[in-house]
């Protein structure tokens, strides 16, 4: 039994996941932070904040992906476009996801930020998928 879950730890432990964990809790920091400023501090609607938050977390997390966990192989300035579109596509995608999974939320008796939290996490996950395997994902050679 303590064989078995040793091999799951390592398994799930790789330093790709732990850089894409560190960058994954500083982009939700990023984005968390970004939707208090404007919808609590400066009192803008929560809608409009959230998109602003996500637009601004991904940016961040593009570079941090591309660099650092995922270690982009594209060269020329053709890949490196059809890489970035990959990557925005993907969260344009989770982007959807997040805007209609906190509209949603934001309508139950729950806190704000506890809706917001519960829909990054979501959303940090499939971002993951994501980038390791359309986005970022590794040439076969």
């Amino acid at each position: 039994m303590k064989e078995k879950l040793t091999n799951i730890i390592k398994k799930v432990c790789t330093k790709e996941i732990m850089f894409y964990a560190i960058f994954g809790v500083l982009t939700t920091v990023i984005n968390l932070g970004v939707f208090y400023v404007l919808s609590d501090l400066l009192n803008w609607n929560e809608n409009v904040s959230n998109v602003i938050a996500i637009i601004i977390a991904v940016l961040f997390a593009y570079f941090t992906n591309k660099d650092l966990v995922f270690h982009s192989e594209a060269k020329t300035l053709k890949a490196k476009w059809k890489e970035f579109a990959k990557f925005i596509s993907g969260r344009a995608f989770t982007m959807v996801i997040e805007w209609v999974g906190g509209a949603l939320l934001f309508l139950t008796p729950m806190p704000q930020m506890i809706s917001k939290l519960i829909v990054t996490v979501v959303v940090v996950i499939l971002n993951f998928f994501i980038s390791k395997f359309f986005a970022f994902k590794k040439s076969k050679s």
